[in-house]
């Protein structure tokens, strides 16, 4: 579905490498009400709707490492798309969305 620039991981792999490398960048594409509603602690809110008009902000991240996730991994293979678009170089992308987390959410 990606290229190689982009691993699909499962929850527990995602809760692994954002405990072991805390440069881990975590970026949320779900909406502001999705994400005040529970969110993957540290995660950015990126809405993947206004993705590519966050990029400005967003390039001092272009080579840390990246999870990327959406309520259920509908929506952020087009954010990964994005970023893959735009020289992003170590994406994550959570494969079935945070209903697949079992760990403990921010509000």
């Amino acid at each position: 579905m990606f290229n190689s620039k982009v691993k699909n991981v499962t929850a527990e792999e995602a809760y692994k490498l954002i405990s072991d490398n805390k440069d881990f960048i975590i970026l949320d594409v779900r909406t502001k009400d999705e994400y005040d509603n529970g969110h993957i602690p540290g995660a950015k809110l990126a809405p993947v709707n206004i993705l590519s008009m966050k990029l400005a902000q967003l390039n001092k991240y272009r080579d840390k490492p990246v999870l990327v996730y959406c309520a259920s991994g509908g929506r952020s293979p087009r954010a990964v798309d994005t970023l893959v678009n735009n020289d992003f170089k170590n994406i994550y992308h959570l494969s079935r969305g945070i209903f697949s987390w079992r760990y403990s959410l921010a509000r």
